[in-house]
């Protein structure tokens, strides 16, 4: 069986920490993926690709706000992509705007969440989105 990761595209050095220690009290310790930007993320994920038996993150947790290649670019790159489609992008975002979300579920994205304002709601959010993502759906490999 493949080593089961989530990659997490975020800039912000303070929320990667608290996003790696809320992941990590959730039962992730090992199974984490940074990257800092839109860039980053598809480099990441095109080198995966070009991997016989490639193993792609389980969901992809996208921030909006991001240099170089913003999380809206990204998401619809990747959207296009044939083998790089089917990963879910929960996009994680400030923005709490709703023709903002109306437009990200146009690009196709599987679910938006506005980030929490405690370390104890990024915990709730963390767990609930282990259980759906690892426990509840079902994801062809």
């Amino acid at each position: 069986m493949k080593d089961v990761f989530i990659l997490i595209a975020e800039d912000d050095a303070d929320d990667r920490f608290l996003l790696q220690a809320a992941f990590e009290e959730n039962g992730f310790k090992d199974s984490l993926q940074f990257v800092e930007n839109g860039v980053e993320v598809l480099d990441f994920l095109y080198k995966l690709t070009s991997e016989e038996d490639a193993n792609l993150p389980r969901f992809i947790l996208l921030d909006l706000n991001m240099p170089k290649k913003d999380g809206r670019e990204v998401l619809k790159e990747l959207k296009q992509h044939n083998q790089l489609k089917k990963i879910p992008i929960v996009i994680f975002s400030t923005t709490n705007n709703e023709q903002e979300m109306r437009r990200c579920y146009e690009l196709g994205a599987n679910s938006y969440i506005t980030k929490p304002n405690s370390f104890e709601g990024l915990l709730k959010t963390v767990a609930a989105l282990r259980s759906y993502w690892m426990y509840t759906t079902n994801i062809p490999g």
